[in-house]
């Protein structure tokens, strides 16, 4: 009887979220809407999307309007065009498999191990450590700062290890308080700046020196919404036609109305963090090679709130931290058991989910030691490297039914031509920031038009398309001619 009331209890919510009567071939109602954008919005934006809007605003100081448009380009247009692909697509899978096989399985796997263990993951112990401890370390002058690192995050994945073996037990909770406490935060934040703030903002310095816009495009790229946004879309999708929306077409444009009330929102939070930023950098100038946005709102907090409010803040991080962490080793872990389910341990054992999210918590707790500023600065030439390649395949497919369906050969061969030319480029910066360089890499990649804003994939892009639509036509008149 139990079971009957909730399907009642649900079907009536559902027709509350269509249009009159319920109607099944009725678009969403305004509050079903509603909804839709508020799930967009709580699965793009976490505690991590948190801290680099404000380091942006605090390097680029009078300059924080070009490089937060060059932002928002990247951190919030194209995860949409994400969304907006896949949906159209139909998953992930028959988006990236428009390729080739190899490809959808190669390329999927490096985004679920970039938005997994690699970088995402660790970065929720490092960021959530710099907010709710690093303030508070002079009370423990006699330990050292790795030391102190390490412990913190020992008790931190252990306490997502366990939450991760029964997600719906607290993680669900969890999330439903931290998207409401992020904005009230924000808000607060913002509010306390216009009110206090009569300064001047400093000039541009560090990588926003020169062309704001491009370092901020550029920056986007670490929020890695779009990589993420492959997999969000059919989940969307999904929610929508649980909703009661059945007719594809409706469900692709109730998609792609929520994908845009989630990216005016998205641009509006990333435009006042930015500002924050700025301010923030104006009253305590920031380090570009060291400091992180975890550092410029924490010095905003304590110059605006004193210690009680930096504390507040550090354990709303903590909590979004441990919510987010847990959420993507479960993601991580089902992901690696449904994709390669004949994997076995040392011992001969089918590897279980317990199996694959006690890997992934180890190994990402070596990761995290590392420090914030180092995870994002190793990041970045893999994300560069990710990001070309992924808005290619978008736009292809965005112009599928027009253009890429009449030459099938141009997603190979635009991959192809970037792939080549981002993985050199991921080489070249992965050297430097080791601390060594390829002279002879470098003075190649410069040959490449646009190279010098980091865009040098954009000419292989084009030439593939050119070689694509050649080989598609003398493909087709070859096979007409037999």
């Amino acid at each position: 009887m139990g079971q009957g009331s909730e399907q009642q209890k649900s079907a009536q919510k559902s027709e509350q979220d269509l249009g009159p009567a319920g109607d099944r071939s009725r678009s969403l109602s305004r509050r079903g809407r509603v909804l839709i954008a508020f799930t967009f919005f709580s699965m793009f934006f976490g505690a991590g999307n948190l801290i680099f809007p404000p380091i942006v605003g605090a390097q680029a100081g009078s300059a924080t309007l070009p490089a937060t448009i060059g932002f928002i380009v990247s951190g919030v247009g194209l995860p949409i065009l994400g969304v907006l692909a896949v949906t159209t697509a139909g998953g992930f899978d028959v988006l990236a498999g428009r390729v080739s096989k190899n490809f959808s399985l190669v390329f999927g796997l490096l985004i679920i191990l970039t938005i997994g263990p690699c970088f995402a993951i660790p970065r929720t112990a490092t960021t959530s450590f710099e907010m709710a401890v690093t303030p508070f370390a002079h009370f423990l002058p006699g330990m050292p700062q790795w030391s102190l690192q390490l412990l913190y995050s020992l008790v931190f994945f252990a306490l997502a290890y366990v939450l991760a073996q029964h997600p719906d037990k607290l993680a669900s909770i969890i999330g439903k308080f931290m998207g409401p406490l992020l904005l009230i935060l924000i808000a607060v934040l913002f509010v306390g700046c216009v009110a206090t703030f009569r300064g001047s903002l400093t000039p541009p310095a560090g990588d926003y020196a020169s062309n704001q816009m491009v370092r901020g495009f550029l920056d986007g790229y670490q929020t890695m919404d779009m990589l993420a946004a492959l997999y969000f879309g059919i989940v969307i999708s999904a929610n929508v036609s649980a909703m009661g929306v059945k007719e594809e077409s409706k469900i692709r444009r109730e998609t792609a109305l929520g994908g845009l009330s989630t990216g005016v929102l998205l641009a509006l939070v990333y435009a006042v963090l930015s500002y924050v930023g700025a301010v923030s950098g104006s009253l305590s100038p920031v380090d570009s090679e060291h400091d992180t946005g975890a550092t410029v709102l924490t010095n905003l907090t304590t110059e605006l709130f004193g210690s009680w409010g930096t504390a507040f803040v550090g354990l709303i991080f903590f909590l979004a931290c441990l919510n987010v962490c847990t959420g993507l080793i479960s993601t991580v872990s089902v992901y690696f058991q449904e994709r390669f389910p004949a994997a076995r341990t040392p011992r001969g054992e089918k590897m279980t989910y317990r199996a694959w999210s006690t890997i992934f918590t180890l190994f990402s707790l070596l990761v995290s030691n590392i420090g914030l500023s180092m995870i994002i600065k190793v990041s970045l030439p893999v994300l560069s490297a990710l990001y070309p390649i992924a808005i290619v395949v978008v736009l292809l497919s965005l112009v599928h039914r027009v253009f890429s369906s009449k030459f099938s050969r141009v997603y190979f061969w635009t991959v192809l031509c970037v792939g080549i030319v981002s993985a050199a480029q991921c080489v070249e910066s992965m050297a430097v920031v080791l601390g060594g360089s390829l002279p002879w890499l470098r003075a190649a990649l410069a040959y490449l038009p646009l190279d010098a804003f980091q865009l040098g994939w954009v000419t292989p892009a084009i030439l593939g398309i050119i070689i694509g639509v050649v080989e598609s036509a003398v493909r087709t008149r070859n096979l007409r001619a037999v």
